[in-house]
């Protein structure tokens, strides 16, 4: 997935080595999201088996904390998965990132003004 400008400095520097690694390990192969597709084995650059559209091996933070990257060798908080994977596992917390975006973004109203409060 790609990394919103907001959060790239969460990730580590050397995120690209990291993600190359973790890639790397699952021989370029999904390796299936928890609870959801669990035996998806998607193939990089190849189409989807179940979508047709071309895979793209990401690399999804399980815990949905960019900083929480593991140390080489244990990296078990990351897991490769094709785009279908990675949007699935991500959904509920996609969804409470727009929730929260929008209360953030929506006008206040003030239930308690009264005329002498209210300014024009």
């Amino acid at each position: 997935m790609p990394i919103s400008a907001e959060n790239r400095a969460r990730y580590p520097k050397d995120w690209k080595a990291i993600s190359l690694e973790v890639r790397e390990a699952a021989g370029w192969v999904c390796e299936g999201s928890p609870g959801f597709y669990e035996d998806c084995r998607a193939e990089n650059g190849k189409p989807h088996p179940v979508t047709g559209s071309r895979v793209v091996l990401t690399v999804a933070h399980l815990d949905h904390v960019p900083e929480n990257c593991g140390e080489p060798g244990n990296r078990s908080n990351l897991r490769a998965m094709c785009q279908r994977c990675h949007l699935t596992y991500d959904a509920k917390h996609h969804a409470r990132n727009a929730a929260a975006t929008r209360r953030r973004k929506a006008p206040q109203i003030d239930l308690f003004a009264t005329p002498e409060t209210v300014t024009a």
